[in-house]
């Protein structure tokens, strides 16, 4: 798994527009992992800070009880809907993909300001993030998956 640091340093034009993406809307929605295994979704924030991704979790929050569990997650950050005459006006949205690996140590969750004591913080290490928007009248997918790169897809 990469730092969103990493990311960016792979991926410059991808990761600039992820965070455009990401700082511009602040609700996302993350799927996590059930102890059944079948996915839950949860609407979370996130931030950046030092180099990484983070988000946190209240106390006893099940989407907490899943990351702890499991820590495979995935983040979907969608965006307004465009004029309809104009689809290439539309921002995309955002998938990333990675694990989310709680943070203890005391001297990171005071610099991050948690409201309670007992709330969770996650740092959030990347897999694999994808950017889909249109272009004309092209579907363009700017993906990057760790240890293989940046690759774009287009499909009409």
């Amino acid at each position: 798994m990469a730092s969103w640091q990493e990311f960016e340093s792979q991926a410059p034009e991808l990761s600039k527009a992820a965070r455009r993406l990401m700082d511009t809307y602040t609700h996302k929605v993350m799927a996590t992992l059930r102890k059944d295994g079948s996915p839950r979704v949860s609407g979370v924030e996130t931030s950046f800070k030092d180099g990484d991704l983070w988000t946190g979790s209240m106390p006893r929050a099940v989407k907490a009880a899943d990351l702890l569990r499991d820590p495979r997650m995935a983040l979907h950050v969608t965006s307004r809907d465009p004029d309809q005459s104009d689809p290439s006006a539309w921002e995309g949205d955002l998938k990333l993909s990675g694990r989310a690996v709680e943070v203890t140590d005391a001297t990171v969750r005071a610099a991050y300001g948690l409201p309670d004591a007992d709330s969770h913080l996650f740092r959030i290490e990347v897999s694999e993030v994808a950017w889909t928007r249109v272009q004309g009248d092209e579907l363009v997918i700017a993906a990057w998956r760790e240890g293989e790169g940046e690759r774009e897809i287009r499909r009409k």
